[in-house]
């Protein structure tokens, strides 16, 4: 190109990839902007108190505005035995703009006893199987049947388990979630289930974190630093009182984002640091929202999940 060619091509150049840049400006910030990474997503356990259908848990989460739904695999059973079908409450959850975030199980995949962990698998299989034929694509994985004090895993062998559990996974097309679990012996601290999700070896290892259950457990949240967005893709959401300490503190205890004492604003900034541009679900099993009107809860929960980003992002 001549100098005179190149004199006349730099302007216009440069003025092509300005407007380009301004046009697409919008949509990078759509895509930076840390409030918007979040998904928001109702699990069930929130209102479970009030002992209302799948159905119309579905209903109050698309009226409340989640984005998605996280129920327990109970429940669809229930579903299904009081004649429902799987495919038309795939067809409902989307009719409703919603997506099966994950969902709730309690295989014993990772217990030492052989005849029981090939149970567990068996039923991580059907369980998997039921949120496939729903339209979800993941699933939790607890530490279920290895919690008491008495039982303390080789977490090399767990990670081996939990392999053998993403395989089932893999060939349905569900991934489980290694979930933290703070009340566990085995899985309560951030550094055990990441070791068993790294020693896993395996692409679709991921941890499912939680507020309540990363306090409980004993770990600082300062370890979220060291874990990738990839490797989370929902996130429970709920916070905890100062009373009662940790040492005696339960499920029941946990509270709305934003009413407790959890450092809910560092934690959020560090997700969108780590690039987890997953679901933030709302887990509660709080007896007091269980006696009120379930449509304040969702409307409540959601509210105050939105303020506690608000507030990390202003």
């Amino acid at each position: 190109m001549s100098d005179l060619s190149r004199r006349s091509f730099l302007p216009l150049a440069g003025a092509g990839l300005l407007a380009a840049a301004v046009s697409a400006e919008p949509a990078r910030a759509d895509q930076t902007d840390p409030a918007r990474r979040f998904r928001y997503c109702l699990n069930t356990s929130t209102i479970r108190g009030q002992k209302l259908s799948l159905v119309d848990e579905i209903e109050l989460a698309a009226a409340a505005g989640y984005d998605g739904i996280e129920p327990w695999i109970g429940e669809i059973d229930t579903f299904v035995k009081n004649g429902g079908s799987l495919a038309d409450l795939k067809k409902r959850i989307a009719d409703h703009g919603l997506k099966v975030e994950s969902a709730i199980g309690f295989a014993k995949w990772i217990v030492d006893n052989d005849d029981e962990r090939k149970a567990g698998l068996e039923q991580a299989r059907r369980d998997m199987d039921l949120i496939a034929q729903i339209g979800g694509t993941r699933i939790a994985a607890p530490p279920s049947g290895a919690t008491n004090k008495e039982v303390k895993l080789d977490l090399f062998k767990a990670a081996e388990r939990y392999r053998a559990l993403l395989e089932v996974g893999a060939s349905i097309g569900v991934t489980p979630q290694a979930e933290v679990w703070g009340f566990s012996n085995n899985l309560s601290r951030l550094g055990e289930t990441m070791l068993v999700c790294i020693e896993a070896g395996h692409p679709d290892a991921c941890i499912l974190p939680d507020v309540y259950h990363i306090y409980k457990g004993g770990s600082d949240f300062a370890g979220l630093k060291l874990l990738s967005g990839l490797s989370m893709h929902c996130f429970h959401m709920n916070d905890y009182p100062a009373d009662p300490p940790r040492a005696n503190i339960a499920d029941k205890d946990r509270v709305y984002p934003g009413d407790g004492v959890a450092p809910l604003t560092s934690i959020l900034k560090t997700l969108a640091a780590v690039g987890f541009q997953g679901a933030l679900s709302l887990e509660l099993f709080n007896p007091g929202y269980w006696s009120q009107d379930a449509a304040d809860v969702t409307k409540t929960g959601l509210r105050k999940m939105k303020e506690a980003v608000a507030r990390a992002f202003r």
